[in-house]
């Protein structure tokens, strides 16, 4: 059987927001079978859990944000990105401030934490989520059209297309495929970095956003070049990075995919939009498990001993 998996024990890291700038304690504590992926603001009284969810999404400026009532937890994506990566069904996270901290402005210091923590498989099997038909969603027209789509496919595979018109991202790669089946996510997917502009960061901050960026947890240009010193990790590192986030937004839809995205400048509100649009339509996907797994998606067999072989 295809098992769930939590973590074996609790660990914790401290950081800041990348558009708060608040400083947040972030706690990663084990889930029983069917728990999900669950955020809670502990600095609240009383405490409030929000489970992830695409229905909570209520705010996609620059980040993914889960509310319920008044209580806010931001930038989930990374973390659910890394806990997809690595295939965590079950997980309990704790946050001291209305967002989890940025860390390196990647996923790489989440999977660090999870692998900390070590994995633990449960006795449960593990529910995926099967598309069966195309399911599309578009905005704008011409030139400033955007689009992702979902269509069936026994896996996980990601193409996703970026358009910036800037000389230091149009001069890299501006197209990136991953297929969970083919790469390994610790190592193709998750040190991509989040990425901004100079001239952008004043009417940013003005609307509350990026307070906390700077070189160490982002790549940052000016309107010509890359300005961090150490240049790019990945030399598709920008579109590598939007994947990145994709993999942590479709997450949110409850269950590992099985299923290929495909993206034109989409961005966290598409992608909300795309598992919106899935989840209306009850006849455009099933959610299955796998008792045998000699009948499951090898890409998801080979999860465990890929992803978690340097733990």
């Amino acid at each position: 059987m295809l098992k769930q998996r939590t973590i074996k024990e609790l660990v914790r890291a401290t950081g800041v927001g990348l558009h708060s700038g608040r400083k947040v304690e972030l706690t990663l504590r084990p889930a029983g079978p069917d728990t999900g992926i669950v955020f809670r603001r502990v600095d609240l009284d009383p405490i409030v859990s929000i489970p992830s969810s695409a229905h909570v999404v209520g705010d996609t400026r620059m980040a993914s944000v889960l509310i319920k009532d008044d209580a806010r937890v931001s930038t989930v994506e990374h973390v659910m990105s890394a806990c997809a990566g690595l295939g965590i069904d079950n997980l309990v996270i704790d946050v001291t401030a209305e967002e989890i901290p940025i860390m390196d402005g990647s996923a790489s210091s989440f999977v660090f934490l999870l692998q900390q923590a070590g994995v633990q498989e449960q006795s449960s099997a593990r529910k995926f989520i099967r598309v069966l038909k195309d399911v599309e969603v578009r905005q704008g027209t011409g030139g400033s059209e955007k689009w992702a789509r979902l269509s069936p496919h026994n896996g996980y595979k990601l193409d996703f297309f970026i358009e910036f018109n800037h000389p230091a991202v149009d001069g890299t790669m501006q197209r990136a495929s991953v297929d969970f089946g083919d790469i390994t996510y610790v190592r193709d997917v998750a040190r991509a970095r989040t990425f901004g502009f100079m001239q952008d960061v004043e009417s940013l901050r003005g609307m509350g956003l990026a307070r906390g960026g700077s070189f160490e947890n982002a790549i940052v240009m000016d309107e010509y070049r890359i300005l961090n010193a150490d240049g790019l990790r990945y030399e598709d590192e920008f579109v590598r990075h939007k994947i990145l986030d994709a993999i942590g937004d479709l997450y949110l839809v409850g269950h590992p995919l099985l299923a290929s995205y495909t993206a034109h400048k989409s961005g966290h509100a598409l992608n909300n939009d795309l598992l919106r649009a899935l989840l209306a339509q009850p006849d455009s996907y099933e959610i299955v498990s796998f008792d045998a797994l000699e009948s499951a998606p090898p890409s998801y067999v080979k999860q465990m001993t890929r992803e978690w072989a340097q733990s």
